[in-house]
């Protein structure tokens, strides 16, 4: 006898359900949390709507250190494997100066404080686009 979730899947076992894929959105504010559980220190997020086609959002945070940042970003990867996000890359883990988290809709840089500071990408990324040209 199979459960409603099962037949609801249309008689395939729960190994053979691929895992629920989040939105966008749902999948930021798991980052976000999980970041804040993780103790990330300004933790910021720049919606790329109209930005970008590279992705939807931009989170930013800082690891105290350079442990600290790989830390997180190695808690990240392992929390968005186990909620079903299998395809994030990672570049950055050697130094952990910066590390890049990439899900493809969502990425997320982890930085030491002052490499976060040199590079700015909340003001690069947080201003508005100028109106398109007009040509006559």
């Amino acid at each position: 006898m199979r459960t409603a979730h099962e037949a609801a899947n249309n008689g395939k076992l729960p190994s053979e359900v691929p895992p629920e894929r989040h939105t966008s959105a749902s999948l930021l504010k798991q980052i976000v949390h999980w970041l804040d559980e993780a103790k990330a220190e300004d933790i910021v997020t720049i919606d790329l709507a109209g930005k970008t086609s590279i992705g939807d959002y931009m989170v930013i945070a800082s690891g105290g250190t350079d442990r600290h940042a790989g830390a997180i970003a190695d808690m990240l990867q392992e929390k968005m494997k186990s909620a079903g996000e299998g395809r994030v890359r990672v570049e950055g883990l050697e130094t952990c100066d910066w590390v890049l988290i990439d899900t493809g809709d969502i990425i997320v840089h982890v930085f030491r404080p002052e490499v976060r500071d040199f590079y700015n990408l909340e003001k690069m990324w947080s201003v508005e686009r100028p109106g398109e040209a007009i040509s006559h």
